[in-house]
């Protein structure tokens, strides 16, 4: 479903802020995997995302998304492929437009635009639905400005958005890491729900490892730009978080142990 071969990324080559960010790395996510990754600062796992996503280019190696090399394509014509949520809950929203209008947008993400009416009644019937979802209220309120909604508000609204068309991938970049623990949970019980129902392939980027345990069917962990613990089905779900946090230290103490060992 996309396959990541030998990708290289290092920033500020050359000079004394230099930071080899992937290194020759590979990775192969199947159609309906729910990925969840972890790993320390510095490890790679939001570079690897934002190349995926376009934001940042390739040094080396190939990204292919189904069968589209997506490795030189820009960020805006990788849209129509990739839903995505950011770890900041006003970068997925415009907050001077309104909820509708918002909807919107992202019920034309990679459609040809046209001088039609911008939203039909039929439209506004289905963000109501979809809006009814989240259990927040927002279905009475498709004309408030998303500014002044709040930040879980404007997260699962943004979680919304991204999985308005089905995406081909959807990318979770830390997406409750600026939410009280009770909002984060509403958004990943809402993020189940959403992959679950469209059989969504996602790629979700955590810090908290036992989130990562919880969600999905594979889990990576990554350190210095290269994936050391790659696991899943029964495997995952009988982990624990001591088991992570032991198989991150064994891996960040760079002892005599081979890949294969660390891997198994």
């Amino acid at each position: 479903m996309l396959k990541i071969t030998h990708v290289s990324k290092t920033f500020n080559a050359g000079t004394i802020t230099e930071k080899k960010a992937l290194l020759d790395f590979n990775l192969t996510i199947e159609d309906g995997d729910f990925i969840t990754v972890i790993g320390g600062n510095g490890a790679g796992k939001s570079t690897l995302l934002n190349l995926i996503a376009g934001v940042h280019t390739c040094d080396t190696g190939s990204i292919v998304l189904n069968g589209v090399d997506l490795t030189d394509v820009p960020e805006y014509k990788r849209a129509k492929y990739l839903g995505r949520v950011f770890q900041d809950p006003m970068m997925g929203t415009a907050g001077n437009m309104e909820i509708e209008e918002n909807l919107a947008m992202a019920m034309r993400r990679g459609k040809r635009r046209t001088l039609g009416w911008g939203i039909l009644n039929k439209e506004r019937d289905l963000y109501r639905e979809k809006l009814a979802m989240l259990d927040l209220g927002l279905e009475k309120r498709l004309k408030s400005k998303v500014g002044l909604l709040s930040g879980g508000q404007r997260q699962a609204l943004t979680l919304l958005m991204a999985t308005l068309q089905k995406p081909e991938l959807l990318l979770l970049d830390e997406h409750t890491a600026a939410l009280d623990p009770k909002t984060a949970q509403k958004v990943l019980d809402l993020t189940q729900h959403f992959v679950e129902k469209d059989h969504l392939t996602t790629f979700m980027v955590t810090h908290n490892m036992r989130h990562a345990i919880q969600y999905g069917n594979r889990l990576i962990m990554m350190l210095d730009g290269n994936v050391v613990f790659d696991v899943r089905g029964e495997e995952k779900k009988n982990l624990q978080v001591q088991d992570l946090m032991q198989k991150f230290q064994t891996a960040k103490a760079g002892d005599s142990l081979s890949d294969r060992m660390i891997l198994n």
